[in-house]
């Protein structure tokens, strides 16, 4: 074990320490669940839905590097529990392992060659449910998070997956490589004809492997339990980059068709079942508006049957229009993730790009919305999935369309809930500033037998690796800024919800 690494064991082993072995939470809630004048109600096909408001706030700093030596950043992208972690403790608070995965490393200046990766992030949540302020350094002992390890994804061949935009096309690989299932054309990067990875969204199956959604492609990966590639899923024509009828999986500049640049599936969730797997496009592809925000609103949803996902390519089993909510401007408030809540319901998370890293220290909007497909429109299969025929036109959605039910449910910039935790929207810029860019959910049941459809619902903020105190492949950087990796958690009535792998009975 050379210096660099014991040094790193050992800033781990005291960053531990001082999360989880600091002082004591000392200002325990009085209550022992949320206090209902925080409730808002709202109804969707026939059922009551509650948020009952913010129960705690954490953070990973600006500054903390993970096993490899690099900045831990961008986690906010896509976070999902660790199989049988989560529970409760005799004293009413819940432990559990966060895995946390980035996307393409620290890019202010250019993409880079960093290797797409997941870390495990242990924590204990402590809900605060007084109406009483907290002052943020007790506000952060409410949920505290402690870093484990990370797991480096890799591609066939066992080569590293790269960060770098994708200016190359791998083409597709036959069956006579002695692959279980062939590759279509893949996104790479000709430095190194490395896979290029902009990794979004995740989700985890019961026999360790995970599905992994992308921007480039944008594609969705299924990954062995060690990070090893082994099968890729290609969407229909209709969102595959296009340029002159030839792929082109470039985010620097919009195609003719298909997802505009840095749009990509951003959104990845699984049923309760584990054999279906949903993905979300960030906003409308560009035949159907998406190379304007006063036109990007009507974006996809599209449903894969995974069931034998490691001896058959998983097909397309549905399609559906998600009609985004758009700010007092007209335009588009792009999807950062979408969770499945119960059959045919969804929670999408929609925001602006405003607040700390972001372009304005005010927010104007960032939630949790709900989202309906029970009488939308399953375009699967049909000429829609080809792009010579949009689904919109000019910001209008086809009439023989009938989209999804989308409703306002959860905000995050409420400024009553981010106080009693002590962050603030707006000015000054300090780091009780919210994050600009939150773009992850999870749910977990509060485990609570006088409420059993009550979920806590996790978020995570993604912080763009902005720090002062840097390193991105081995090399020091300064973004001007320290940027913290946030972390909020809700407490939620979803009737009927089903989580996957946790029960919501204690």
């Amino acid at each position: 074990m050379n210096g660099i690494t014991i040094a790193l064991a050992v800033a781990a082993l005291l960053w531990h320490a001082v999360i989880t072995l600091g002082r004591p939470f000392v200002r325990q809630s009085s209550r022992k669940e949320a206090d209902p004048s925080f409730a808002v109600n709202v109804s969707l096909g026939g059922k009551q839905y509650v948020n009952k408001g913010l129960v705690a706030f954490g953070l990973i700093p600006s500054n903390f590097k993970d096993s490899t030596g690099d900045t831990i950043g961008g986690i906010g992208s896509a976070i999902a529990f660790k199989r049988g972690s989560f529970a409760k403790q005799p004293n009413g608070s819940f432990t559990g392992t966060i895995i946390a995965q980035p996307d393409r490393g620290f890019n202010i200046d250019g993409t880079i060659d960093y290797q797409a990766r997941l870390h495990q992030i242990d924590f204990v949540l402590s809900p605060y449910y007084d109406a009483d302020d907290l002052p943020f350094e007790d506000a952060l002992q409410t949920f505290q998070l402690s870093y484990r390890d990370t797991l480096l994804y890799t591609e066939r061949e066992s080569q590293k997956t790269t960060g770098l935009d994708a200016l190359g096309v791998r083409p597709g690989q036959p069956l006579e490589r002695l692959l279980t299932i062939e590759d279509p054309p893949l996104p790479i990067a000709p430095f190194n004809g490395h896979l290029a990875v902009d990794a979004e969204g995740l989700a985890l199956n019961a026999d360790g492997t995970f599905w992994v959604s992308d921007e480039y492609g944008p594609y969705i990966y299924l990954m062995s339990p060690e990070g090893q590639l082994i099968e890729t899923v290609q969407p229909p024509k209709a969102i595959l980059p296009l340029v002159k009828g030839a792929l082109n999986f470039t985010s620097d500049t919009d195609p003719t068709t298909g997802r505009a640049g840095n749009q990509g599936f951003e959104g990845l969730t699984l049923d309760a079942s584990g054999k279906t797997l949903y993905a979300l496009l960030q906003s409308a592809t560009i035949q159907d508006g998406g190379s304007d925000k006063s036109t990007s609103r009507f974006t996809r949803l599209l449903a894969y049957d995974v069931s034998d996902a490691l001896l058959v390519r998983p097909t397309l089993i549905g399609e559906w229009v998600v009609p985004l909510p758009q700010n007092k401007k007209g335009n588009t408030l792009a999807a950062s993730e979408v969770h499945f809540v119960s059959e045919g319901v969804f929670l999408v998370l929609s925001r602006d790009g405003d607040g700390h890293g972001g372009d304005d220290d005010n927010s104007s909007f960032k939630q949790a919305d709900l989202l309906d497909i029970t009488n939308a429109t399953d375009i699967h299969g049909t000429n829609f999935d080809d792009p010579s025929r949009p689904i919109a036109n000019d910001g209008k959605l086809d009439k023989s369309i009938t989209p999804g039910t989308y409703v306002s449910f959860v905000d995050f910039i409420d400024n009553t809930q981010l106080g009693r935790f002590g962050v603030h929207n707006g000015k000054p810029a300090d780091q009780t500033l919210i994050d600009a860019k939150w773009e992850s959910l999870a749910l977990a049941p509060c485990l609570d037998p006088d409420f059993t459809d009550d979920f806590f619902l996790f978020t995570a903020a993604d912080n763009d690796f902005i720090s002062t105190e840097g390193i991105a492949l081995g090399k020091p950087f300064n973004a001007g800024l320290d940027n913290d990796n946030q972390f909020m958690v809700f407490r939620l009535t979803l009737p009927g919800a089903s989580v996957q792998g946790i029960s919501r009975f204690p």
